[in-house]
C-alpha cells in the first residue's frame, strides 16, 4: 500500500461583498422539473479589498424550486469595475430550509438569513488582463434574499 500524498487543506481569503438588486419575479410555472422563476437583475454593487464594481443591470438569476425545501439558483450578470473592466458572473447556489421559510421567501417576505442555507459557488471570466487570475481561481460563498436584493459575500479558495 502507498502512502498518501501530503495535500494542503483549503484555506478561504475574503473577495468582495456584494448586494444584488433584483426586480419581481417571472413565473414559468411548474415543469417536469419543479417551479421555474426568472429573477431580473436591476443593479447593484460589490466591494473587495481596495476595489469596486458596479453590478449591470440585464442579468437574471434563472430558479428552479425542486421542493417546497429546495431551491437550485443560476445566477448570470456583469460587474463593470471601477477601473472600467468588465467581469462576467455565474453564480450556482443552493438555498435550503423549513418549508414554512421557503414559502416566506417565494412570497417575497423577509425571513431570517441565519435560518436558511443559502451557499454559493461563483465562477468569473474577463478579457482584462490585470484580472485574468479571476478566472483561474475557485470561489465560494454565503448569500442571504431579501425581498429587492441578495447580499452575498465571496471567498477565494487558497
Amino acid at each position: 500500500m502507498t502512502e498518501p500524498v501530503p495535500l494542503m487543506e483549503p484555506r478561504l481569503r475574503f473577495f468582495a461583498d456584494l448586494r444584488v438588486e433584483v426586480g419581481a419575479p417571472q413565473e414559468v410555472g411548474r415543469t417536469v422539473h419543479g417551479l421555474r422563476r426568472l429573477i431580473p437583475i436591476t443593479g447593484g454593487l460589490a466591494k473587495g479589498d481596495g476595489w469596486q464594481a458596479r453590478v449591470m443591470p440585464g442579468g437574471a438569476d434563472f430558479q428552479l424550486i425542486v421542493s417546497d425545501t429546495l431551491a437550485e439558483l443560476d445566477a448570470r450578470y456583469t460587474l463593470e469595475t471601477d477601473g472600467g473592466d468588465l467581469v462576467y458572473v455565474q453564480n450556482r447556489a443552493v438555498r435550503s430550509g423549513p418549508p414554512e421559510l421557503m414559502a416566506r421567501l417565494l412570497r417575497g417576505e423577509v425571513v431570517d438569513p441565519a435560518q436558511i442555507y443559502f451557499r454559493c459557488s461563483p465562477q468569473f471570466e474577463t478579457a482584462s488582463p490585470a484580472l485574468r487570475w479571476v478566472g483561474e481561481r475557485m470561489f465560494t460563498g454565503t448569500g442571504a434574499r431579501f425581498p429587492d436584493a441578495v447580499a452575498m459575500r465571496f471567498w477565494e479558495l487558497m
